[in-house]
């Protein structure tokens, strides 16, 4: 059940929204308060991943899901900031840093995507955070995704964009890979969602599928992800779906790069069978070689549940919705009528591909 303080965080995030929706119409709250589903205006947003926001690599696997997510939510009206890790997190989970310091860093934007934001009230500002006693540089560590979220939350946001109070959503990715199986749990994109959902704020974590023989990430499943997502958190909106907080949402997007289309959304389960499978190889020195390749051959590959993220999404080429809770304790009880509300949306309501 909410707690007081989340309550107290719902009432002042709609006041916030209604607010502005008052001074767009002269004073009086009319339609704009809930915007159709083609629309996302008014909405602060934190964007956030856990592939940096370098996009630098050839084979779009350091950031440029993040900067497709920025533009199509953009377009959409909202007001997106980006706050990122500095270099690529992948794996990190929920990992936080606990001592040293945060730097900001900055570099040109990629080409094409420059002028995507610009008529936001923030104009689209990105930043990476770096842990490093000097300014980022090329080989600075990076910050966790979950980093991210809490320094943006607890006074970075403020000092970069000059809001105040929390955002109205936090949007991870759009990640390079899927996030399905057990590579929700080492997931950093679900890690940035859950640290929001924990600090009392929406979320929503984006994953993209890479091309069929797994060596690089195409911009047209980050491009269909990310306009499929607008349209699908503007529905959550309309429908006032996007307040909760009990829960993150987690989507993973089929690979469309070779000819085929997306198919429905459904509302899924994370898979019980293994998908990102990790080895680890002698080597003469001594050391390990670690290896991570799609599971095949083993018993823990073996898919049980019929509602599996994996085999709705990679099998079968459907979107896949999974809710996703920061509550660890099993059996612990919880309030399913949103759970019922949100699933039932993603079911007969979630825009089509």
């Amino acid at each position: 059940m909410p707690t007081p303080r989340s309550r107290l965080r719902r009432l002042t995030r709609g006041l916030a929204v209604a607010s502005l929706a008052a001074v767009l119409v002269g004073g009086a709250v009319s339609a704009s308060a809930h915007p159709s589903a083609s629309s996302l205006r008014g909405l602060r947003i934190l964007l956030t991943n856990d592939d940096s926001m370098r996009a630098e690599r050839p084979t779009n696997s350091d950031g440029l899901g993040l900067y497709e997510i920025r533009k199509a939510f953009c377009a959409a009206g909202a007001d997106v900031v980006v706050i990122a890790p500095w270099s690529v997190q992948s794996g990190r989970g929920t990992a936080v840093t606990n001592s040293g310091s945060i730097q900001l860093g900055s570099k040109d934007l990629p080409a094409g995507y420059e002028s995507d934001c610009a008529g936001a009230p923030a104009k689209g500002v990105v930043v990476g955070l770096c842990v490093d006693t000097v300014p980022c540089t090329a080989t600075s560590p990076g910050a966790t995704p979950s980093d991210t979220v809490k320094f943006a939350t607890r006074g970075g946001l403020h000092d970069i964009a000059g809001w105040t109070g929390e955002p109205d959503l936090v949007v991870s990715g759009s990640n390079s890979g899927l996030n399905i199986a057990n590579s929700v749990t080492d997931s950093g994109t679900v890690g940035a969602a859950v640290a929001a959902i924990e600090e009392g704020i929406p979320a929503v974590a984006f994953s993209s599928s890479a091309n069929a023989d797994n060596t690089n990430f195409p911009v047209e499943n980050y491009r269909a992800t990310a306009e499929w997502g607008a349209r699908f958190v503007a529905g959550l909106r309309s429908n006032r779906l996007l307040d909760q907080h009990d829960f993150a949402l987690n989507v993973n997007y089929p690979n469309i790069s070779a000819g085929a289309s997306a198919k429905r959304a459904v509302w899924a389960s994370v898979s019980d069978g293994t998908f990102a499978y990790h080895s680890y190889a002698k080597q003469p020195d001594g050391s390990y070689k670690i290896g991570l390749a799609a599971c095949s051959g083993l018993p823990t590959c073996t898919v049980t549940r019929k509602d599996a993220d994996k085999t709705w999404v990679l099998d079968r080429g459907h979107i896949t919705v999974v809710p996703i809770n920061w509550d660890r304790t099993y059996g612990y009880p919880t309030d399913k009528r949103e759970l019922a509300k949100v699933k039932a949306y993603v079911e007969r309501h979630a825009p089509r591909p």
